[in-house]
């Protein structure tokens, strides 16, 4: 519960801004003051089911109400442009408080990791001279991005002393960097698939969309595709399994309104996939068998075949500490495993990505033993995934918690997909937070303790992606969809 100190006008006051920096061609007063934490607060108003209504209304009853918007009703990058023009127009006026302002200004955002990434996409396209950090309040089912971030996992309270109590703790949190990474696919043209790519992406994976006929990275007779995430991009049997619940549930919404009725099917549908058999019973072929693997790793230019254990069915190529509900798939390597294999801890801002393998979902167990951690395949600042005709007519896969199924060639052709780091975006944290920094001296290190592993067996072109375009929701989506 909030303090009562902090219900009062002055502490609110530090939070405030003016309605005329949230207006359009009206001209702008000068700041009488200088705000200490002036907050935009977005809200996905569908996210976590009545909550993001209720946590609409108790924001708007605290601040001004049009500071804090529905993600439903106005777009956050037409909201941060309307802001930042004002603000250039009263610094080129000479008001000392515009830049103070601009200095000081933070975003909170209220959804799932759908719509969390959907704001950093945006800031990170805008471009901004000073970027506003980001805090992540969770309001949904997958808040992997707030977890990572100390600000926990479950849906907060709605009520103003809760809200109150969360401003708090954004007005004390540290700023963190995290990278940004996007994905190039390329395949043959077959039929057209407008608007998204390849043929049954769902609404809220808005990060891929296809290039223009005069994109330099078109190729005739090739369809090719771009996009982005923040968390993870993961392929095999653990996205099968995702795709299959989130099939079903499209299908029959009023089955999965509970959210022990909601893991109970999850469950069910990994048994009916096979996702807990032992691989020597598991008849889904390996990623060895789907795929050649390729990596490069920081501060070389070759490409390097990445070897991956036959029995391994599902790869995870991971940004952030916080997988499936908050577990760490790489955990902290102890001294002489960075030493022997040149491993580091999972930064979140040091341009690698950690490459986990799973054999099946026991094997994903382990992530619940202290100290337990998938095997661990590499790190890299750019990993291409080639398939040819093989194995198998389809793969599936998963950004950032969204699956959909992947055809696979069926004649003399490529399937190519490949991620590479693009930038980074601030952050607000918690200072006990789980992600850790390259850059913070105060980043713990790991402890020199046993490990349970039972299988110890940026080039020109990526820079002119821009996110925005990849991660802007388009008109008409259902912001559902993002949780």
């Amino acid at each position: 519960m909030a303090s009562e100190h902090l219900d009062k006008d002055e502490f609110i006051k530090k939070f405030h801004i003016p309605s005329s920096l949230l207006e359009q061609g009206t001209e702008v007063q000068c700041l009488d003051s200088k705000p200490e934490h002036p907050v935009l607060v977005f809200i996905n108003s569908k996210s976590g089911g009545q909550l993001g209504g209720e946590l609409l209304v108790t924001y708007r009853s605290i601040l001004n109400k049009e500071q804090v918007i529905d993600l439903g009703e106005e777009t956050p990058d037409s909201v941060l442009r309307k802001v930042y023009i004002n603000l250039e127009r009263l610094k080129n006026h000479g008001d000392e408080n515009a830049s103070e302002f601009e200095k000081n200004l933070k975003i909170i955002v209220a959804g799932g990791d759908g719509t969390a990434g959907w704001l950093l996409g945006v800031v990170s396209d805008l471009k901004l001279s000073q970027p506003p950090p980001i805090a992540t309040m969770p309001l949904g089912t997958g808040n992997n991005l707030p977890f990572a971030f100390g600000w926990g996992k479950r849906n907060p309270g709605t009520d103003r002393s809760s809200v109150l109590s969360f401003m708090d703790q954004v007005r004390k949190a540290k700023e963190m960097k995290i990278d940004s990474w996007h994905i190039l696919m390329r395949m043959k043209a077959k039929q057209a698939c407008d608007p998204v790519a390849p043929l049954e992406l769902p609404h809220s994976l808005h990060a891929f969309h296809r290039v223009s006929p005069t994109d330099d990275l078109n190729v005739e007779g090739c369809d090719t595709y771009r996009g982005g995430f923040w968390n993870y991009f993961s392929m095999g049997m653990d996205a099968q399994v995702s795709y299959a619940f989130h099939t079903e549930r499209k299908l029959n919404p009023e089955k999965f309104k509970n959210q022990l009725v909601n893991q109970s099917t999850y469950a069910k549908l990994g048994c009916s996939q096979g996702w807990f058999l032992p691989s020597h019973f598991n008849h889904a072929a390996s990623i060895a068998q789907l795929s050649k693997v390729k990596i490069k790793k920081k501060h070389t230019d070759d490409w390097q075949d990445l070897e991956i254990p036959n029995s391994v069915r599902s790869i995870v190529c991971l940004n952030l500490p916080s997988f499936s509900g908050g577990l760490n798939p790489w955990g902290t390597p102890s001294s002489h495993k960075r030493r022997d294999r040149d491993l580091t801890p999972p930064y979140v801002d040091d341009g690698l990505l950690e490459i986990v393998g799973f054999r099946n979902a026991w094997h994903g167990l382990v992530l619940l033993a202290p100290n337990g951690h998938g095997t661990r395949l590499a790190q890299a600042q750019r990993i291409r995934f080639e398939f040819h005709k093989g194995s198998a007519k389809e793969t599936y896969m998963r950004v950032d918690g969204e699956p959909w199924k992947q055809p696979l060639p069926e004649n003399d052709e490529t399937v190519v997909i490949e991620i590479s780091h693009l930038g980074q975006v601030k952050m607000l944290a918690t200072h006990d937070c789980r992600a850790m920094s390259a850059l913070d001296p105060s980043t713990p290190v790991a402890l020199d303790v046993d490990e349970k592993d039972s299988d110890e067996e940026v080039e020109e072109e990526w820079r002119k992606f821009g996110a925005a375009d990849t991660f802007r929701i388009p008109e008409g989506v259902d912001l559902s969809h993002l949780s």
